[in-house]
């Protein structure tokens, strides 16, 4: 399954016409990590997950949890 951070990337970097290479060389991360993003990869470093989004004008920031959806 997809989160949605790796499908935010994707669907923003489509958006771009960007390759995962080109991707990878603007951010300054390697091919293999955006690979991983891409791919719902559940550990990353925080550093280059930021240094992407920043291509998009984003960055990880922390959110409130809807309380709601957790199961007590």
């Amino acid at each position: 399954m997809l989160t949605s951070l790796a499908i935010f990337v994707k669907q923003r970097r489509k958006l771009l016409h960007l390759s995962q290479p080109d991707l990878a060389a603007k951010a300054g991360v390697g091919l293999r990590f955006v690979r991983e993003l891409e791919q719902g990869k559940p550990t990353l470093q925080l550093d280059k997950v930021n240094a992407v989004l920043r291509l998009f004008g984003h960055e990880l920031a922390p959110a409130p949890l809807d309380r709601s959806l957790l199961i007590a």
